[in-house]
Order: C-alpha cells, then sequence, then structure tokens
C-alpha cells in the first residue's frame, strides 16, 4: 500500500464530513471563543492516540497472543458496521448517543475522530510492514491534517453544503468503507488459510 493510499483509507476511516453535524450539536452549549481552542485540543488527543496504536498495536498483540489475521478481520468487521451505520443512520448519530456539555476525549476525540476503525486500521498497518512506520506515520499525519482542516471549517461548509449535501457525502463515504472492510475481512481469510494450509 501507497503512503497516498494508506492517507486516504485513514481520511475515510476518520470521516470529517460525516462528523460536522455531530460536531456542530456538541457544540452547541460551548461559547463560540472555546470552539477552536477545545477541537484542537480533542484533535491532538485523537491523534496521539492513534500515533500510539500504530507504534504500540504488535506489541499489544504480541501481549494479547492475537494473530494479525484475527486483527483484519475484527478490523474489517468493526469497520463494515460503523460504515453501515454511515450508510442508514440512527437517530443517535455514527458514534450512538453523546453526552452533553464541553466535550473532552470523548466524544469528541474518541471515538468520533480516533475510533475503534481507525485504531484497528493504524494497527494493522504498524503490524503488517513495522519496517515502514515512517510512511504510516506520514500517512496518518496527512489524513489528521486534512481531517483538521474540514472540522476547523465546520460551519463554513454546512452553510456552503447544506445538510443535504453532507448527508450524501457521508453515505457515499460509507459505501467506501463497507468495500474496503469486505476488502480488510477477506484478505484476513486469506491470509489465515494460506498460513494454516
Amino acid at each position: 500500500m501507497t503512503v497516498a493510499a494508506a492517507a486516504l483509507l485513514l481520511f475515510f476511516i476518520l470521516d470529517p464530513l460525516g462528523n460536522i453535524p455531530v460536531l456542530l450539536s456538541l457544540f452547541k452549549g460551548v461559547p463560540a471563543e472555546r470552539h477552536h481552542k477545545v477541537l484542537m485540543r480533542e484533535l491532538l488527543i485523537a491523534l496521539v492516540v492513534l500515533m500510539l496504536f500504530l507504534w504500540g498495536g504488535q506489541y499489544a498483540l504480541e501481549l494479547m497472543h492475537l494473530r494479525q489475521e484475527s486483527v483484519s478481520i475484527a478490523g474489517g468487521i468493526v469497520l463494515f458496521l460503523i460504515g453501515l451505520r454511515m450508510i442508514f443512520p440512527t437517530a443517535e448519530g455514527v458514534m450512538g448517543d453523546v453526552p452533553g456539555g464541553e466535550p473532552f476525549v470523548v466524544p469528541l476525540a474518541i471515538p468520533m475522530i480516533a475510533g475503534p476503525s481507525g485504531m484497528a486500521a493504524v494497527m494493522l498497518l504498524g503490524s503488517q510492514e513495522p519496517d515502514r512506520m515512517g510512511d504510516w506515520m506520514l500517512a496518518l499525519t496527512l489524513a489528521w491534517g486534512a481531517t483538521a482542516i474540514i472540522l476547523f471549517s465546520a460551519t463554513w461548509l454546512k452553510k456552503l453544503l447544506g445538510t443535504r449535501v453532507l448527508t450524501a457525502v457521508e453515505r457515499l463515504m460509507g459505501m467506501v468503507i463497507v468495500a474496503l472492510s469486505v476488502q480488510m475481512f477477506l484478505d484476513g481469510i486469506r491470509s489465515y488459510l494460506g498460513s494454516a494450509a
């Protein structure tokens, strides 16, 4: 996988456009002058969490005696469920019910930005090709940077595109994520069957 392909995959998984309505609803009770500070803090927390999973994922797998194939299959299943919720949203949104007040770590940093699928994806990248950590860090940073730009432009984008366009984009990203999840699942099964043979 190239850096650009990994960055694009991570960008789709982070789903900044789909998170705009949730972000705006979370910020309703937060003073306007705090929006950018809170968002920057949450973005940095999410980046640190994703970097920890990228670097520590392989060791976590070894500690828990998990094979890469199981992470690929589990990541595919989680990604599939998130993709389905993006295509067929519920009243609680993609990440479920969110508490009121100023967000701190939950639900903005985790699970909206650094969600289970993002954690699984970076862990999978780092554990499958640990010799390319520099590439994966660059891909994660690019995806995170694009996510940050979009989330900082949330109010403007909602006015420009409107709720219907944002919903359509989120569902399109959901379709892409479902396709990627099926590929991850099949790759995991193929790898498992190949190692068992």
